[in-house]
């Protein structure tokens, strides 16, 4: 979950408008404290345990699902979203209780099932949808149901993203300087960029001394790999928008828009994640992600 992407939140050239400078100040306030709450929730729900962490996954899957249909379709509930949510709510269930095969076959039923209900470009983004929202869902609690590591991996990426958001954002405005890729996302710059990934590095060295038989030099590496992914997720969700005329995906967290645009980043991050776990060790994901073999 990203706790912040402020650096394409804040309104550019503001320096000299008091008005603004104060609608930018509230606007930052209430992503901290949005923020703060939603960090809260997760840390709460992840530490009690796979089924409670099942329930916070379900109900974040399901507005994602209920957004991605606004956006790609303009329609706020349809046949299509019932077929997008009734996979993504079976997997979750599937995933939750100890299936994650079951559970990422289901998606790519749903996917296929999604098809006609839409047509053309909107009927394949639909079906994406389904995968978008499903597999980071089944990959964080495939990851929970590891008894020796899994409550540890998903703090790991909680930290690896929030840590590359919040210094992407330090960085890009104290340094500025080029933009990363103005035409998708005009406020971000390399600066940023850099600082993010520098951050997730850092982070992912320092949880290695809380890992038994972890290697600093190793969780740092995948630290700076995962602080590039979850940059690249933020702008593949910030294309999609563009594509569309949209900010934001919608308004329902105050100071951030919607929780697809909180979850872009982890959503690339969990996907990732996933594929290192399963290439190492997939009977043991959480250790196979922060030990390895």
């Amino acid at each position: 979950m990203s706790a912040a992407s402020p650096e394409e939140r804040l309104p550019s050239g503001t320096g000299h408008k008091p008005g603004v400078l104060a609608t930018s100040a509230t606007n930052l306030e209430q992503r901290i404290a949005s923020g703060l709450v939603m960090i809260t929730i997760a840390l709460g729900l992840l530490y009690a345990g796979t089924l409670p962490f099942a329930f916070l996954v379900l109900a974040v899957a399901l507005v994602m699902s209920w957004e991605w249909g606004h956006l790609v379709r303009g329609a706020s509930s349809d046949a299509a979203f019932g077929v997008h949510g009734m996979a993504v709510g079976v997997a979750v269930a599937l995933a939750a209780t100890g299936f994650p095969v079951l559970a990422v076959a289901v998606l790519f039923s749903g996917a296929i099932a999604v098809v006609p209900l839409s047509s053309g470009r909107r009927a394949r983004l639909s079906a994406t949808g389904v995968l978008y929202v499903g597999l980071p869902a089944v990959a964080l609690l495939w990851f929970r149901h590891d008894p020796r590591f899994g409550f540890a991996a998903i703090v790991f990426l909680f930290l690896v993203v929030w840590s590359t958001d919040t210094m992407a954002y330090v960085f890009g405005r104290a340094i500025g300087g080029p933009k990363l890729w103005p035409s998708i996302s005009p406020n971000k710059t390399w600066a940023g960029f850099i600082g993010g990934i520098a951050a997730s590095a850092v982070m992912g060295g320092l949880f290695a001394l809380f890992v038994p038989d972890a290697s600093s030099w190793k969780l740092a590496g995948l630290g700076l790999l995962l602080g590039v992914i979850a940059q690249g997720g933020d702008l593949a969700e910030s294309s999609l928008k563009r594509g569309f005329g949209v900010k934001d995906a919608s308004r329902l967290i105050p100071g951030h828009g919607g929780v697809m645009d909180r979850m872009d980043s982890f959503v690339a991050v969990a996907i990732a994640a996933a594929i290192i776990a399963i290439a190492v060790n997939a009977r043991a994901p959480a250790v196979a992600l922060l030990v390895g073999g």
